[in-house]
């Protein structure tokens, strides 16, 4: 029985290896990884039970210098997740440098008043040594609470995390049901997987000006999945190079996307993709709003 529960933030600059702790933390996949930065769009929720206690920890998305609408919507996201939660992790690489997306986070943590941890991530990349540094630097410029470093990537330190963490639960109520580990409905995952394919097999520019709708999501009576999936660009030579040369791009991101979403799905999936073309579609509130971007 949950007697206690804890609301936990992630934050940290793009591609520092937030979602990939979020899914160690829980121990499955909940949030699209990809190694190019910007990849998390919209705040997710994961929701991890031990014992008597619920964590519930929030992915952002990685904070930086915002160049369109859509970009100061990920921005007020990070801002506004900081605050008004149990603690908040401080995800960073092992650099003896303290960034300035790095300091404005700091900014913001210490405006909230939130307990914060220090966590210093991709620690299987450097030597050991070399950390001390780090976490001197960092200890020099923030009173956190634990200063801790792991490997999201190999899970070294994350059963370390998970006990540091579980000290901020506070007696109250199960906030998530049981078997629920993440606030995203079916739908939202399934767009998601889709643009985790085109973020891994296309130019790093082409994905980030696309968006993914689910316009039909239906289930036959045999348990067998329908899925009409809407890909939406900003130019229309975007939309030829992801269609590519007799529809090989669309494919190939079709295909590795209907197989992961049948291992999630635990089905068999029928998927049909269409690309469209909307200009600037970041810069548009009306869009954005569409897409699922909202306050």
């Amino acid at each position: 029985m949950i007697t206690k529960n804890a609301v936990i933030t992630i934050a940290g600059r793009p591609n520092v290896g937030k979602s990939t702790l979020l899914n160690a933390l829980v121990g499955e996949k909940v949030a699209i990884v990809t190694n190019k930065p910007q990849t998390t769009r919209n705040r997710i929720c994961a929701v991890l039970n031990r014992g008597e206690t619920q964590l519930v920890f929030v992915d952002t998305p990685g904070y930086h210098k915002s160049r369109n609408r859509l970009g100061a919507y990920m921005v007020r996201v990070v801002r506004e997740n900081v605050s008004h939660v149990e603690a908040v992790m401080l995800l960073v690489e092992p650099i003896n440098h303290i960034g300035a997306q790095e300091r404005q986070l700091l900014e913001w943590i210490r405006k909230s008043g939130a307990p914060t941890v220090l966590v210093i991530n991709k620690i299987d990349t450097v030597r050991k040594d070399a950390l001390l540094a780090v976490m001197e630097t960092y200890a020099a410029a923030h009173a956190f609470d634990a200063v801790l470093p792991i490997s999201a990537k190999t899970g070294d330190g994350v059963e370390g995390l998970l006990e540091v963490l579980a000290q901020y639960a506070a007696p109250g109520p199960q906030l998530f049901p049981d078997g629920q580990v993440s606030d995203q409905p079916d739908k939202q995952i399934v767009a998601e997987i889709v643009r985790e394919k085109l973020l891994l097999h296309m130019d790093r520019e082409i994905p980030h000006g696309t968006a993914v709708e689910v316009t039909r999501f239906t289930e036959r009576d045999s348990g067998v999945i329908d899925l009409d999936v809407t890909i939406y660009c900003e130019k229309a030579s975007h939309k030829g190079m992801i269609i590519g040369k007799n529809g090989k791009m669309l494919k190939t991101v079709a295909t590795a996307a209907r197989e992961e979403i049948e291992a999630f799905m635990g089905t068999k999936v029928f998927m049909q993709t269409w690309v469209k073309v909307k200009e600037k579609w970041r810069d548009s509130d009306y869009q954005l709003r569409n897409f699922g971007y909202t306050e």
